[in-house]
């Protein structure tokens, strides 16, 4: 017991002589902070702002391919019209217009583009009902004609020992001759074989050559030929 006293009497030998105040232990020593481990370093700073620049311009490049792709591959529904167009591929050209929601013009893949117009040439042969109706599944129809330019430009696609119905016919055998697009049938800007049309039953229109010329032939509606269609072009 002795022992025991004798190192209390040492513990508090240099305390305040106050016997009513509790000593408070000795605080502990404070941890040394280091400033650097507080903040990232620099060169990581750096680096991960490039790596984050280069994340959204790699999106925002994604994002750009996707619009452009969709819209010259890919054919949206149009702004101005309210049918359902039965293509899926479309060649376009931009368009020197300004005019608002047309500054490509399109046509479907593998079709003819001409002025404001693309053309189809069927290679199958069909009675000129079944070609018409062909055409208008395309949302198209059989050619009308309106300038020699016109035909010109189409003939230049066309094989020379082929034949090719168009849209002009003669439903009452009268010789009132119609365009499928309702188009006035303008007499002076016809462009008939000499000598044609010569049959009151030949109610259908074909182009042939004939003498190293391209022109107009009446023929049976229900002999079978190639055709060709048209359609006013897509503007996206």
């Amino acid at each position: 017991m002795t022992s025991e006293v004798t190192y209390a009497e040492v513990r508090f030998k240099n305390e305040p002589q106050s016997l009513g105040t509790k000593s408070e232990p000795p605080a502990a020593p404070k941890e040394k902070t280091n400033p650097h481990k507080s903040h990232p370093s620099f060169p990581k700073l750096l680096l991960a702002s490039l790596l984050i620049l280069l994340l959204l311009l790699a999106i925002s490049f994604l994002i750009a391919f996707i619009f452009f792709f969709q819209k010259c591959s890919y054919i949206p529904k149009e702004k101005k019209t309210t049918k359902e167009i039965p293509h899926t591929v479309l060649e376009c050209m931009k368009e020197n217009s300004t005019t608002e929601g047309k500054d490509w013009s399109c046509c479907p893949k593998n079709w003819t583009s001409f002025s404001s117009n693309c053309y189809f040439i069927s290679t199958e042969q069909n009675i000129w009902d079944e070609s018409e109706k062909r055409c208008s599944r395309m949302e198209a129809h059989l050619l009308v004609i309106n300038t020699k330019d016109e035909q010109d430009i189409i003939t230049r696609k066309l094989k020379l020992d082929s034949v090719y119905y168009v849209g002009l016919s003669d439903p009452e055998g009268k010789r009132h001759w119609q365009w499928v697009d309702q188009t006035p049938y303008n007499e002076s800007a016809t462009f008939w074989h000499r000598g044609e049309p010569n049959n009151p039953y030949e109610r259908c229109v074909v182009l042939n050559v004939r003498s190293g010329e391209w022109g107009w032939n009446d023929v049976p509606c229900n002999d079978r030929h190639k055709s060709i269609c048209k359609m006013m072009k897509i503007y996206l």
